[in-house]
């Protein structure tokens, strides 16, 4: 049943072979049964195959090509781990730019285990602190970034964790700070149609 947190908006999450199982599955189950509608995005049509404790997983079904889709389209994106699917998808410049879109447009981002590969190689780490798989500390580092060993870090409107078993923090975090932004949004919506750019908000009486 839907918590109605995320009612009406879209989330991605950006994945090829390789993806670890759970780190797919469980970020989606979370997003949607708070009202968001998620959409596997991929570099090829069809299926991709998932990984669980070293063997092959669930297929899951692809919804769009990464390279036709659009940052406008979605409020959040989510980067699983599995070590071969973000070093695939490293390798893609639509894959790369997308998230390169996402970070600059700063609109929610998740990413667990090996999924910050993807913000490296798109330079979105550097002044941020964030976790990840161990392996990629330094990687991080020489990136620009603060790398922490925790269950899970919210920089802003950036999530992180190490690996599946931070999962359910790494969920209620994820869900909270796309709550948190659409807040954020739709008040400077508000705002701004209540003053226009000819009639600006008051602001401090002038000394």
């Amino acid at each position: 049943m839907s918590s109605g947190k995320l009612d009406g908006r879209r989330v991605a999450f950006l994945a090829t072979n390789g993806v670890d199982e759970s780190e797919l599955a469980e970020p989606w189950a979370a997003v949607t049964q708070a009202g968001a509608k998620a959409e596997l995005l991929s570099l090829q049509n069809g299926e991709i195959q998932s990984i669980t404790k070293g063997e092959k997983g669930r297929k899951f079904k692809v919804d769009r090509l990464v390279a036709d889709a659009s940052v406008r389209e979605y409020d959040a994106l989510v980067l699983p781990g599995g070590v071969k699917n973000p070093d695939t998808l490293r390798m893609n410049p639509a894959a790369v730019e997308f998230v390169r879109s996402f970070m600059d447009a700063d609109k929610p981002v998740g990413a667990i285990c090996h999924g910050p590969w993807l913000l490296v190689e798109a330079g979105c780490v550097r002044g941020r602190t964030l976790t990840s798989y161990p392996s990629l500390r330094t990687d991080i580092t020489n990136a620009g970034g603060d790398w922490v060993d925790r269950t899970v870090i919210a920089d802003q409107k950036l999530v992180t964790s190490r690996n599946p078993g931070d999962l359910p923090a790494f969920d209620a975090a994820l869900v909270d700070t796309i709550a948190t932004a659409i807040d954020e949004r739709t008040l400077d919506r508000t705002i701004e149609q209540s003053f226009p750019a000819s009639d600006p908000a008051p602001g401090p009486s002038a000394l």
